[in-house]
């Protein structure tokens, strides 16, 4: 019973830090250098050099971001995928 009990407790426990997301969140900033709304892909001039994302559908900020062309903005990633722009 104890070996039993063990097994399923070590198997619950192995589970659930599965399913557990890292929350690992890049921010980058730096100056809109353009946007097309066709291809959702932004490229942006920061201190290293031009950057591009790709904005997905679940990216929140892309709806007024042809407005900020020029303008300073913070660019949030996770895994390589854009969670959040806007003006910084």
């Amino acid at each position: 019973m104890k070996k039993f009990l063990s097994v399923l407790a070590i198997a619950t426990l192995s589970v659930g830090s599965a399913f557990a997301g890292c929350g690992k969140i890049e921010t980058t900033e730096g100056k809109l250098k353009s946007f097309d709304a066709a291809t959702k892909v932004a490229v942006v001039d920061t201190k290293d050099g031009e950057k591009s994302f790709t904005l997905t559908p679940k990216s929140t900020g892309a709806e007024g971001l042809a407005d900020l062309k020029g303008k300073k903005v913070k660019v949030s990633t996770s895994h390589g995928k854009v969670t959040e722009i806007a003006k910084a």
